[in-house]
């Protein structure tokens, strides 16, 4: 995996990056293991907010914290996974399905997870389909020759974020008797920035092919 086909993160750069990616490195641990972990952390996710979107007090507190975490531990192996494959040296023939698929089900099971908790599994369909419209076609380019393309917005660090940030306001839905209303908003933002995100990127791929400036 050669580092102008992996995304920018200011994260990688860390001294407790670093510091797990060495821990990692010394054990049997493989990049792809960690990749495998990633679907287990979003399907976690997932599963907690679907089921808190029907509880209530104590119960939907734990669960949207549940939530939120492992959609950070989600991003933890996305983020692990990849260093620990090139600075650790643990590089796999098939560590480039690895790094792709298990993002994929990943959003799957986060937004969709998301949709059927707030009540609007076809809103969380959506969200889960522009989300994998938006990393296809940064692979269309890629096998097409052009440099891949992690614009936004909306891109993956970018639908976590926004998914993390709305569980945790979702604490306090209960102060103006809100129910489910910031994780539907933040569903739609996914979905049209989503949308305008592979616009975009596929935009940027054909000026590229017609050998245009990007």
């Amino acid at each position: 995996m050669a580092d102008a086909n992996r995304r920018r993160l200011a994260s990688r750069n860390t001294a407790w990056a670093a510091t797990l990616t060495r821990f990692l490195a010394g054990t049997s641990v493989t990049p792809n293991q960690i990749s495998m972990a990633s679907i287990v952390m979003a399907a976690v996710s997932g599963a907690a907010f679907w089921l808190a979107g029907s509880a209530d007090g104590g119960t939907r507190i734990l669960l949207l914290l549940c939530g939120a975490a492992f959609c950070q531990l989600r991003l933890l192996c996305n983020l692990l996974d990849g260093m620990v494959a090139i600075e650790a040296g643990k590089q796999s023939p098939d560590g480039p399905f690895w790094n792709e698929f298990p993002d994929r089900l990943a959003d799957i099971l986060i937004l969709v997870g998301v949709g059927y908790g707030i009540g609007i599994p076809a809103l969380g369909w959506a969200a889960a389909t522009f989300a994998a419209l938006t990393a296809y076609v940064r692979e269309l380019g890629r096998a097409a020759g052009a440099p891949p393309d992690f614009s936004g917005p909306m891109a993956k660090p970018h639908r976590m974020a926004a998914v993390t940030g709305a569980a945790l306001v979702s604490l306090f839905e209960p102060l103006w008797d809100g129910r489910n209303q910031v994780l539907a908003i933040a569903l739609w933002l996914i979905v049209i920035a989503a949308a305008f995100t592979a616009l975009r990127r596929s935009s940027r791929l054909l000026k590229h092919l017609r050998g245009n400036p990007v």
